[in-house]
């Protein structure tokens, strides 16, 4: 197959979109397909045989970590050279919305996928008041796709009930060789704790934006005695939260990818996830593979991969005391947290990205078989 993959975000940027991009691309072009990529140009022309069309966009305001790259002309001409037999939209917002444009004019099948839950993020900045214009648009947008796939349940539900049609399940995925509990490591928890490797150890990884909630982090650390946190990652949040947490031993490591991202997993005693617009939550995945003890907001599609009490804990997510209690006893209950770090290993082996990968196959080839039928007289 042809496929010619839109998305809002890619290489270089560091996110969870972007992991299950790359593993998809990746296990894709082993699969014998062809891959075009059209993204905002971050300087790449290709990535593991698939060629990278970069469209020159600019720093979105509230978050300059994203580029606004616009439709052109241009790309039409790449994907008439192209020739894809399939046109798959990753979060049709700007740029995608040249996908449904082309897919239709050119007639090409359409498929799309919903990863981030963009109606809820609106509230973090102030724009509240627009989300059910949001709805509308993204109705307008999946609708016009053959069918729309979705990473959790709870945001197939979500989509359905307003009014988004033709939804599926694309399955989750992990890298269960750069996450693994064998990366461990005294030298990664002394640089994560801050040359106090002996304290209780959380971990954050992931953007920091408002979305994530992570501020409400620091009152989880001051209940547990001696605490420290690592933040793992960067966003447009960072500074406000380097002042929430100025008080505090909380470690601003930055980006870590690969088998050092994996190590800081792997080296952490509790992995603490406030956020509560997750669609699915990848980075969950990740640590749960690594072996690291996860608390979560029992929200959006967390509970898909979060079992409470068997492979991490869960909490109310309008309930901080709850957050605090979960970690409490995850910290205090050392036979119970290694059993919590064998299961969530164990669940995390179930999802590899081959497997991904080809069911996104067996999705783009039955809606190619739909496309190819005689239409009914």
């Amino acid at each position: 197959m042809r496929i010619a993959l839109f998305t809002e975000t890619f290489l270089p940027k560091v996110d969870g979109i972007v992991t299950r991009l790359r593993h998809t691309v990746e296990h894709l072009q082993r699969f014998g397909d062809q891959v075009l990529v059209v993204s905002p140009d971050g300087g790449l022309t290709e990535y593991k045989g698939a060629r990278i069309y970069g469209v020159t966009g600019f720093p979105l305001p509230l978050y300059p970590e994203l580029k606004l790259a616009l439709p052109r002309p241009a790309i039409g001409e790449a994907l008439e050279q192209f020739r894809p037999d399939i046109i798959h939209v990753v979060n049709p917002a700007v740029l995608g919305l040249a996908g449904l444009f082309y897919g239709k004019t050119m007639n090409i099948p359409l498929i799309a996928s919903y990863h981030t839950h963009l109606p809820q993020y609106l509230q973090h900045y102030g724009l509240g008041m627009l989300e059910g214009l949001l709805w509308n648009l993204l109705k307008t947008a999946h609708n016009q796709a053959e069918l729309n796939l979705c990473t959790s349940t709870a945001m197939m539900q979500e989509l359905s009930s307003h009014g988004i049609e033709r939804v599926d399940l694309w399955q989750r995925g992990v890298d269960t060789e750069t996450f693994h509990p064998s990366l461990a490591s005294a030298d990664m928890r002394t640089h994560l704790s801050q040359g106090h490797p002996e304290s209780p150890l959380l971990l954050y990884v992931g953007r920091l934006s408002a979305e994530k909630e992570i501020d409400r982090i620091k009152p989880v650390m001051a209940a547990i005695p001696g605490a420290r946190l690592a933040l793992v990652g960067d966003g447009p949040y960072r500074q406000e939260l380097e002042k929430h947490f100025a008080d505090t031993p909380t470690h601003f490591v930055g980006y870590l990818t690969g088998k050092e991202l994996g190590s800081a997993f792997a080296s952490a005693d509790a992995f603490v996830f406030p956020s509560r617009t997750e669609t699915l939550g990848l980075v969950l995945l990740e640590a749960m593979a690594a072996g690291c003890p996860v608390v979560a907001a029992r929200s959006g599609g967390i509970p898909d991969i979060v079992q409470d009490g068997v492979n991490g804990y869960l909490f109310d997510p309008a309930d901080d005391e709850g957050a605090i209690a979960a970690t409490q006893r995850l910290l205090s209950q050392q036979e119970e947290r290694e059993t919590l770090r064998q299961n969530a290993r164990l669940e995390a082996e179930r999802w590899g990205w081959a497997a991904a990968t080809r069911q996104l196959r067996n999705y783009y080839g039955a809606v190619l078989a739909r496309q190819s039928m005689p239409s009914a007289a």
